[in-house]
């Protein structure tokens, strides 16, 4: 049976952290506030995959309140996303996510981000679709105050 999931994460931006994104570490003057390295990518994926599973979100999994998971690098998360994905016999399909942020510039960095992505899950480049938007300055994306990303992933489970 063909699944399909949604994944939607957004973190303010602070001083003082470094900018992680699809866990490639971009250059810029802020970083994303959160109990992991705040990869909104990472965990809009999470939580897509996830959905496509049936299963709960990402706070299930790696909650906010789990001193393990201070700083955790959310690649970690992916491993533990393709384990739950193979526990279920299932095969991930593609995922595709966006990524909402004025600042920076990120196309050159999306390589490299699909290739993390790719890498953790077990699946191929072909597989992962990663881009980049801007809010066209509005709300709080657009004041550059924080980065969102939303992701869909479509995921193959045995009938």
């Amino acid at each position: 049976m063909h699944h399909v999931g949604i994944g939607y994460d957004v973190h303010r931006l602070v001083e003082g952290r470094k900018l992680m994104l699809g866990g490639v570490h971009v250059p810029h003057g802020k970083g994303l506030e959160g109990h992991s390295d705040a990869d909104v990518v990472i965990h809009a994926i999470c939580d897509a995959v996830l959905g496509a599973l049936g299963e709960n979100d990402i706070g299930h999994f790696f909650p906010n309140t789990e001193p393990r998971w201070q700083g955790a690098p959310s690649t970690t998360f992916l491993l533990e996303i393709a384990r739950q994905v193979s526990l279920r016999e299932a095969q991930i399909v593609n995922i595709d996510a966006t990524i909402i942020a004025q600042q920076p510039k990120l196309a050159p960095h999306i390589p490299a981000m699909k290739e993390n992505v790719a890498l953790a899950l077990g699946i191929s480049l072909e597989q992962v679709g990663i881009k980049a938007t801007t809010n066209e300055h509005l709300g709080f994306v657009g004041r550059e105050e924080g980065i969102g990303a939303i992701a869909v992933a479509s995921v193959e489970l045995p009938n």
